[in-house]
C-alpha cells in the first residue's frame, strides 16, 4: 500500500469516527448544560467548595468565578511545583526554580500545556497526577463553560443571566470529561500505553552507559490530554514516544480524542439555540478550514524534492517511522487547529511550507474546530465579524441568531480578535529586538525566526505545541510566555462573557425577508472568507519573513 493511500485511509476512518460520534455526544452535552438535575456527587462537590448551583449569574459574577476558581488554581499548582523536593512519590527530583514553577503553572492553568522541562526528568508522580492531570479537567471544562454561558446569550432573552459557573464547571468533569476519559484510557492501555506508578529503571547497556526511563499513570494522563486539547506529555517526546502512543491505532484514537468534542459542541450549540442547521453551519465552517489544512499538509510532507525524499517516500525527518507522514501530518493539524499541542512528530523539521500551516492554524485562533469551549466561542466571534461585515456591504444593520450586532457587541467581538495577534507580535519583536533572547535560537536566518514566532504563537494562543530548537527554559521566556499564555487565556473570555450578557439582555428580532440566511452555505463561505482574511493577513508579514521565506528558499 502506498503511504499516500494509507493516509487517505486513515483520513477517512477518522472521519466515520467522529461522524458517528456527532450526533449523540452533541446531544448528551446540551442536555448536560440544559438540565435543572444535579447528580449526588455534584452536590456533594457543591457543599465542599460552598456553592449554590441553583444561582444563575449575570456576566459579571460568571467571569469573577472563571478568574477566582483560576487564580486559585494557579496558585495551588504553582506551590505544588514548589515543594515538590519534599513530597512523596517525587523520584527523587527536586524542587522547580520559580520562573519554570510559573511557566508551567499558567500553562496548564490557561489550558496552554506549554513544557519548558524535561517531564521524565523533572516532574515526579504526586505533581504529574495530583497537580498537571487535575489542571487538564479543570482547564478544559472552563472553556466549555464560556461556551456555554455565550450560546446561552444568543438563545436567551431579556435577561442578563448565563447560568452558574459553579454547576457548568463541575458537570463539565463529572458527566463529559471523566466517563470519556476512564473509556479512552482503557482504551491506551489496551494499545499498548503504561499505566502504572513505577519509578525510575535501567533499560539495557548503550554506548556511553544504561538509559533510565520513568514509570507513571501514563495512559490517564495521556486521554484527557488529547479529549481536554491539552497537549503537555509526561515525557519530553510527548506523543512521538511509545509510552504514551504505542502504535498507528493509538496515533489515530489520540487525534479523534483532539477533535470529537470541539466539533460536537457545534451540535450542542445548534440545539440550545433552537436550530440544528445553525449548528450546521459552523461545523462546515470547521470541517472546511480543517480538511484544507489536512490536504495541504499533507501534499506539503508527501512532495518529492530529491534522492531523500524519494528513498523516504515523502520528508520523514523529524518523524516517527512508526506513523509516517500521513499520521504525522494529521496529527500535526489536528493538534495546530486545536489548543492541543501534543506533537508526535517535530514541527520543526517539518518542510518551510509545512511549519507555516501549523503556524497558521494557531494564528487562525485555533477554530476550526479549535479547544474545548474555545473554538467554538472564538468561532462564534467571528461569525459576529462576519454578519457585520455582510451587514455593511447591503446596508443594513447586522443581525446573527436574532440579536442585533450593535456597536457595543462589535466592540467586545473587535477586542476579542485584537488581542491574541497583540500579544504574538508584541512579544517577538521585543524577543527578536533583544540579544539574550534571541541567544536562545539554534537556527539562524528564517528558520531561527520561525522558533521564536511559533513560541509566541503557541503560547498566546493556547496551544502549547513547540517547534523545536529553541531553547525555552530560560527567565525570560518562561516569564513571558508565561504572561503570554494567561493574557491570552483570560483576556478574551471577558469580551466572550461581556459580549454574551448584551446579547442575553436583547429582545429577539423578528425574521424578515431582508435577514442574512446565516444557515445556508452561502454564509459558511462568507465565514471562512472572513476567518482567513480578517484574522490571517494579520500574521502575513511575520510568516513572509518565517516559513514563507524558508519555503520559497528550499
Amino acid at each position: 500500500m502506498s503511504p499516500v493511500l494509507a493516509g487517505v485511509l486513515q483520513l477517512l476512518a477518522l472521519l466515520v469516527a467522529l461522524g458517528l460520534s456527532y450526533r449523540p455526544l452533541g446531544d448528551h452535552m446540551a442536555r448536560v448544560y440544559s438540565s435543572e438535575k444535579h447528580l449526588r456527587v455534584e452536590k456533594w462537590i457543591y457543599k465542599g467548595i460552598g456553592a449554590d448551583p441553583s444561582v444563575e449569574m449575570r456576566w459579571p459574577a460568571y467571569l469573577r468565578g472563571v478568574l477566582a476558581f483560576s487564580a486559585v488554581s494557579l496558585l495551588f499548582l504553582y506551590l505544588l511545583q514548589r515543594v515538590q523536593g519534599s513530597l512523596p512519590g517525587s523520584l527523587g527530583f527536586v524542587s522547580i526554580d520559580p520562573d519554570q514553577a510559573f511557566n508551567t503553572a499558567a500553562s496548564f492553568v490557561a489550558n496552554t500545556n506549554w513544557q519548558s522541562y524535561y517531564g521524565e526528568q523533572a516532574m515526579g508522580h504526586v505533581v504529574q497526577t495530583g497537580g498537571l492531570a487535575v489542571q487538564n479537567f479543570l482547564s478544559a471544562a472552563v472553556g466549555i463553560a464560556v461556551a456555554v454561558a455565550l450560546v446561552r446569550g444568543f438563545a436567551r432573552s431579556r435577561t442578563g443571566e448565563l447560568g452558574n459557573f459553579w454547576a457548568d464547571l463541575v458537570r463539565g468533569v463529572v458527566r463529559i470529561l471523566l466517563p470519556i476519559s476512564v473509556i479512552g484510557a482503557l482504551v491506551l492501555v489496551a494499545c499498548g500505553a503504561i499505566q502504572n506508578f513505577a519509578g525510575i529503571h535501567e533499560v539495557g547497556q548503550f554506548t556511553g552507559g544504561a538509559q533510565q526511563w520513568n514509570g507513571g499513570a501514563v495512559a490517564s494522563q495521556e486521554v484527557i490530554k488529547e479529549l481536554g486539547t491539552n497537549g503537555g506529555g509526561y515525557f519530553n517526546a510527548n506523543s512521538a514516544h511509545p509510552f504514551e502512543n504505542p502504535n498507528g491505532l493509538s496515533n489515530l484514537f489520540e487525534i479523534y480524542l483532539i477533535l470529537v468534542i470541539p466539533f460536537a459542541l457545534t451540535r450542542t450549540f445548534g440545539r440550545m439555540v433552537g436550530s440544528l442547521r445553525q449548528g450546521y453551519a459552523i461545523l462546515g465552517t470547521m470541517a472546511t478550514i480543517w480538511l484544507g489544512f489536512t490536504a495541504l499538509m499533507m501534499w506539503t510532507e508527501f512532495a518529492h524534492h530529491g534522492p531523500a525524499f524519494d528513498l523516504a517516500g515523502g520528508a520523514m525527518e523529524g518523524k516517527e517511522t512508526r506513523f509516517g507522514i500521513a499520521g504525522s501530518s494529521l496529527f500535526a493539524v489536528a493538534t495546530t487547529l486545536t489548543s492541543t499541542g501534543a506533537v508526535n512528530s517535530f514541527h520543526s523539521s517539518y518542510t518551510g511550507f509545512g511549519g507555516g500551516i501549523t503556524m497558521l492554524g494557531m494564528q487562525l485562533g485555533e477554530i476550526a474546530p479549535g479547544g474545548v469551549g474555545s473554538g467554538l466561542y472564538g468561532m462564534l466571534i467571528m461569525a459576529i465579524i462576519a454578519v457585520f461585515i455582510a451587514g455593511l456591504m447591503v446596508g443594513r444593520t447586522p443581525e446573527y441568531l436574532g440579536k442585533k450586532i450593535g456597536t457595543r457587541e462589535i466592540k467586545f467581538a473587535a477586542c476579542y480578535i485584537l488581542i491574541t495577534p497583540a500579544l504574538v507580535l508584541g512579544f517577538t519583536a521585543v524577543a527578536m529586538a533583544l540579544d539574550t533572547p534571541s541567544q536562545s535560537m539554534t537556527n539562524s536566518g528564517a528558520h531561527g525566526f520561525s522558533e521564536i514566532l511559533y513560541a509566541y504563537t503557541s503560547g498566546a494562543n493556547n496551544n502549547g505545541s513547540a517547534f523545536a530548537g529553541l531553547n525555552a527554559d530560560t527567565q525570560w521566556f518562561n516569564t513571558t510566555i508565561g504572561i503570554a499564555m494567561l493574557l491570552g487565556r483570560f483576556l478574551p473570555m471577558v469580551f466572550v462573557l461581556a459580549l454574551a450578557g448584551s446579547l442575553a439582555e436583547q429582545k429577539p428580532v423578528p425574521e424578515t425577508a431582508g435577514t442574512l440566511r446565516t444557515e445556508k452555505p452561502l454564509f459558511t463561505g462568507l465565514l471562512v472568507g472572513t476567518i482567513l482574511i480578517v484574522t490571517g493577513l494579520t500574521y502575513f508579514p511575520a510568516l513572509a519573513l518565517g516559513p514563507l521565506a524558508e519555503g520559497l528558499a528550499a
